[in-house]
């Protein structure tokens, strides 16, 4: 079981801690290929880097796309509920380009918090 370190903006790292999010979204890169089912990830609150939320990697899942990924997964699992498909494309492609969509894929990282308080 490896340990990793990853950042979250505060809306997301929100949906984390309060349980509400469960499936974490990133591009399939170098960094993301190397996770396994069972390793642990800690998420630290940008911009400052204090706050930190532990879980564990329940599931991984490749898609090609984005819109493949939300097409397989209800919204509910992001902390998304009552979004359009355009909404949730439209989240990703602020924080990803098209480009890196295309060279890396996708990857849906399933989650379960592990500790009921936040570090700070």
């Amino acid at each position: 079981m490896a340990k990793h370190r990853m950042t979250l903006y505060s809306k997301p790292f929100k949906s984390i801690v309060s349980g509400h999010k469960k499936v974490e979204i990133r591009l399939n890169d170098e960094k993301r290929r190397i996770l396994q089912i069972g390793d642990l990830i800690e998420f630290e609150k940008l911009p400052e880097r204090i706050e930190k939320v532990k879980v564990k990697v329940k599931d991984l899942i490749v898609y090609g796309t984005f819109k493949e990924m939300f097409a397989a997964i209800p919204f509910e699992d992001f902390d998304c509920a009552g979004w359009s498909m355009e909404e949730m494309l439209e989240g990703m492609y602020s924080i990803y380009t098209r480009a890196q969509e295309a060279e890396w894929g996708t990857l849906a990282i399933r989650i379960q918090k592990l500790d009921e308080q936040v570090e700070k």
